[in-house]
């Protein structure tokens, strides 16, 4: 087992998905990664997925390591050269869902589908059997009921251009739809809203899998025991356990398997006052919390009133915001997923005997009162029964259908399941899949497990939760970029020093709409927040660039769904979107968007470096995304899951030159060295004197005596007004070195003087 000291993200891909990046890739890496200073490769899902998959979520086959990627062999050679050279590997593994497009691609799938309840997986699937008349399970693939018409037999297999599907045995006689009609499923339109299986969220190509079932998690978690069985791997990260029926119990079972020493995070996704379950059997979360934290200290709170303003000025009313969020909860319960909607008000009236013409509406209206994902883990005990009561004060015709839902809360099992499982979905639907793309004050605050209404945060804040992290999970992950932000760390910082620069930034505004007016006000708002947050400092507008952000621009107008959206497209307003941003790039504009880019620049990746250095040395296992290492301007994904160029980050780790890289390595080369200071050592704020206090963030953390001490500036734009003056950072006795520079401090330091190279500073007590 090798000590965790940090760990790198790998996005592994197979050919079909267009270039690929495969074990053999990575292992081409490894020496980049091992003298950057890295402890442990974490890998995206390496089982087989569908063909073409980009990400590898969308698993086919959960007993096998992906042939794409270099199979089972391909991974012991990475496992192999990896311990070589003291480096591991930790692996996303995906328990709650499986992809099942196209059909035949997943064995099990299609086996349900051919054989329905006898088929020896049909226990596997949570599937609805009795949404349909004789238990066959609802497919959404058609694109209206009258498709079916279409269907056409093509031996053991019904066909409908490209879609396949299996015929049962003995069914095969007669015309397409005659046989359709015999089959262990029936194929409905997309849009009538009804699916008799759960999904991931509302994606029709995921099917949720039953892992309360001791069989199928042995079945699906064989192959990752034996990963550890043989010591191939050294951890996992689970991908949204709160979609499962039972996390807690499940991650019981994950921790037996695995063993002690196996270093398990989850992808957690916290609300900004809810704190981990104690008792889970986990290392931690994989840092969404973390990454509001860390981004969130570089937000000037002072910006906060003119931002607000301006974006009311065209035309929304923030403090409405709140109740925008609730109204898209309840459309997303009672719209996208009306079909689990309607699922658990049977399975409430089984459980109670009594049903209500109010249900939907009840628990449409609770869900917008729980702010969390899901509110049953121990720790959460207070939130349903308050939530009920909220719901109950602000809308009392819904009193007897609460009743009703508390009854069968009550009894537990499939109801209160059911509705947890609802609350995660409706939340991950209308917050980071809607509001996210509507709220358009600062969009760098926009992130999953953010909230945009907590305009930044306080040093007091960070300071406290670095604290209890240190003392209650320690090895939890920390991160600034994931393959799901919806910006890269880079580019949320530019976007973050808008709060030091609000009035600039309304000028520019103001300016651009007068010459380039947006087709939407709001829209505009928040396009420009992100265009300038990716624009080169060059000024240079290559292809790939304008092809960015017409994707992005497509994907952040669908998504916000306030003139179109994935199922109702407008096309004119999505060609008038896109000639907008094609006359922003060849305009004018262009270039005035190159100045203001070029006088914030040093500001921008005075934040960047701050937060780097900062997710790197507070308390925590710390991931790096793969090329964040440099500069990065990634959007959302797919953008942020592009090749990284391996061979200029050699070249900058060999020159030291670039400042991120010469911060990441120096950091991670120090980890990897005080391996004690960083997982056990404690976390002690260290507090500065002067003028300009406020503008550093301090810390230390130290075992035995052998101290570091983490300085980071920030709101640089008022401090170059200003000057540091007579501000000083307190050193503890001795002589300290600072790491990234080499320059040696001791006493109490001027903040003009540690921060004369870089914004941050890495010092080490020298040992004599």
């Amino acid at each position: 087992m090798v000590l965790r000291s940090s760990t790198y993200r790998l996005q592994l891909r197979g050919a079909s998905s267009g270039f690929a990046f495969t074990f053999a890739d990575a292992e081409n890496i490894l020496d980049y990664l091992d003298d950057l200073g890295v402890s442990h490769l974490y890998l995206s899902p390496i089982m087989t997925a569908a063909t073409g998959s980009s990400h590898g979520y969308d698993v086919t086959d959960p007993t096998t390591v992906s042939p794409e990627l270099g199979g089972p062999e391909g991974l012991a050679r990475l496992s192999k050269a990896a311990r070589a050279r003291g480096m591991g590997l930790v692996v996303d593994i995906v328990p709650n869902h499986m992809g099942i497009d196209p059909p035949e691609q997943n064995a099990w799938w299609w086996d349900v589908l051919r054989c329905g309840r006898a088929s020896a997986y049909a226990g596997y699937f949570d599937i609805d059997w009795d949404l349909a008349e004789n238990g066959r399970i609802v497919l959404p693939l058609l694109g209206s009921d009258g498709d079916v018409a279409d269907l056409k037999v093509d031996g053991d297999r019904l066909r409908l251009g490209e879609l396949v599907l299996p015929i049962a045995p003995g069914t095969a006689d007669g015309t397409g739809p005659q046989v359709h009609d015999r089959q262990h499923y029936r194929l409905v339109g997309w849009r009538n809203g009804i699916c008799g299986y759960r999904r991931f969220f509302s994606i029709t190509s995921l099917a949720g899998l039953r892992q309360e079932d001791r069989a199928v998690f042995d079945a699906t978690h064989a192959e990752v025991a034996r990963w550890f069985d043989e010591g191939l791997v050294d951890g996992v990260r689970i991908d949204h356990p709160d979609g499962l029926s039972d996390p807690c119990g499940y991650l019981a079972w994950l921790r037996a398997l695995l063993g002690p020493d196996a270093w398990i995070v989850i992808e957690k996704i916290l609300a900004v006052d809810e704190a981990l379950e104690p008792t889970l059997p986990v290392a931690g979360t994989t840092g969404y919390d973390m990454l509001r934290e860390l981004g969130g200290l570089f937000i000037d709170p002072n910006g906060a009133a003119a931002l607000t303003a301006l974006v009311e000025s065209a035309g929304l009313d923030y403090l409405a915001m709140p109740a925008m969020l609730a109204d898209l909860k309840i459309g997303a319960a009672t719209d996208t997923l009306a079909s689990e909607l309607r699922r658990l008000r049977r399975s409430v009236v089984a459980a109670t005997g009594a049903d209500h013409r109010l249900l939907p509406e009840a628990v449409a209206a609770l869900l917008t009162r729980i702010g969390v994902y899901r509110s049953d883990y121990p720790g959460l005990a207070a939130i349903m029964p308050t939530a009920l009561a909220q719901t109950q004060a602000q809308s009392p015709e819904l009193g007897a259908a609460l009743q009703v839902i508390a009854a069968a809360l009550a009894r537990g099992g499939e109801p209160a399941t059911r509705l947890q499982q609802l609350c995660g979905a409706v939340t991950a639907k209308a917050s980071e899949d809607c509001y996210f793309y509507r709220d358009a004050r600062l969009v760098s605050l926009n992130e999953v497990g953010g909230e945009p209404h907590r305009f930044g945060v306080g040093a007091a804040e960070f300071h406290q939760s670095a604290a209890t992290r240190a003392r209650m999970w320690p090895q939890a992950m920390t991160t600034l970029t994931t393959h799901d932000t919806k910006r890269g760390e880079d580019v949320r910082a530019r976007v973050g020093v808008l709060s030091q620069v609000p009035s600039l930034w309304a000028e520019f505004v103001a300016r651009w709409e007068l010459q380039v007016p947006s087709p939407d006000p709001t829209t505009g708002q928040f396009l420009w927040q992100n265009i300038f947050g990716v624009w080169p400092v060059s000024g240079v507008v290559t292809d790939q660039l304008r092809d960015r952000l017409h994707g992005y621009a497509e994907k952040a107008i669908r998504e916000a769904a306030w003139h179109t959206s994935w199922n109702d497209p407008d096309t004119d307003f999505e060609i008038a979107v896109h000639r907008w941003l094609d006359t922003v790039l060849d305009g004018p504009v262009a270039g005035q968007l190159t100045e203001l880019v070029a006088q914030l620049h040093p500001h921008a990746a005075s934040d960047a470096l701050g937060q780097k250095l900062l997710a790197l040395t507070v308390p925590g296992i710390p991931d790096v995304y793969q090329g964040t290492e440099l500069w990065d301007d990634s959007l959302v994904d797919p953008d942020n899951r592009r090749p990284v160029d391996y061979a200029a980050r050699r070249t900058a780790l060999k020159a030291l030159r670039h400042p991120k890289i010469r911060v990441v390595t120096t950091a991670l080369r120090l980890r990897r060295s005080r391996p004690d200071c960083f997982l056990r050592g404690a976390y002690l704020p260290v507090l500065a004197s002067g003028d300009a206090s406020d503008h550093v963030v301090a810390f230390r953390r130290g075992w035995e005596g052998r101290d570091i001490l983490v300085a980071v500036a920030r709101w640089t734009v008022r401090l170059a007004a200003t000057g540091w003056g007579n501000t000083v950072v307190p050193l503890p006795d001795g002589p300290w070195t600072d790491a990234l520079s080499g320059a040696m401090v001791s006493g109490p330091a001027s903040a003009a003087e540690l921060f004369a190279d870089l914004p941050v500073v890495l010092l080490e007590r020298n040992r004599d």
